[in-house]
This record gives structure tokens, sequence and C-alpha cells, in this order.
């Protein structure tokens, strides 16, 4: 089993910058890509950003390409998402995830095994 925990979701106004960080405990060697999503209430959870295990391989939305940025530090079992130039549009529901699978990365949330309880991010206008 592995737990996630979301922090560092906020209200910002537009333009702002927001840094959330997830901490994983428990069976943290069988995480291998660690992503994160986006859910508003009454649509579907969508992909935000992914990270392979070793960090190297990084990949995102189309939305948030050039504005956000994951990264993650094994040692501390922790992955970040530095969101910048945030808008309104990106109020929304944050939720990390971790898939247990070394089958490379996935934009899927079927593909991902753990979740945590989400941290919610509102951006004014």
């Amino acid at each position: 089993q592995v737990q996630l925990v979301e922090s560092g979701g906020g209200l910002v106004q537009a333009g702002a910058s927001l840094r959330l960080s997830c901490v994983a405990s428990g069976r943290t060697d069988n995480t291998y890509h660690m992503g994160w999503f986006h859910q508003v209430p009454g649509k579907e959870r969508e992909f935000v950003a992914g990270i392979s295990r070793s960090g190297l391989i990084a990949y995102y939305a189309d939305s948030v390409k050039g504005r956000f940025t994951i990264s993650r530090d094994n040692a501390a079992n922790t992955v970040y998402l530095e969101m910048n130039s945030l808008k309104p549009e990106d109020t929304a529901d944050y939720y990390c995830a971790a898939r247990t699978s070394a089958n490379g990365s996935s934009r899927r949330t079927s593909d991902y095994d753990y979740w945590g309880q989400g941290t919610q991010v509102t951006v004014s206008s």
C-alpha cells in the first residue's frame, strides 16, 4: 500500500504561483511514474503532469505546458507541482497519483493505482 498526502493549495489571483507537494509513504519502492491530475466538480478527472521514477522524463497536458513544472525528490518521497502564471481555468481540486507499473508513462487515470485526497486550488480573475 502507498499513502499519498497533498498540500499547498489555496486561493490566489490570476498570474500568481503555487507549489503543490505530495508526500508518499508506505511501499514507495513500488512507485514508478507519479502524476498530478485535476478535477472540477461535475467533470472527469484530467491529467495535468507526470514524471518518471528517475525524474528524467516529465510530460504535461497541453493546457499547462510552459507554465507548470513537475519534479520529484525520491529521497524525501515527495513530488512537486510548481504552477506559474495561474489562470482562472486552472481552478480545480488537484490530486497526486502513483503508478506501480514499470510500463512507462501514462495520462490515464485508470493506469494509476494510488491517489491522494486532493488539495483545492482557486484562481480568481
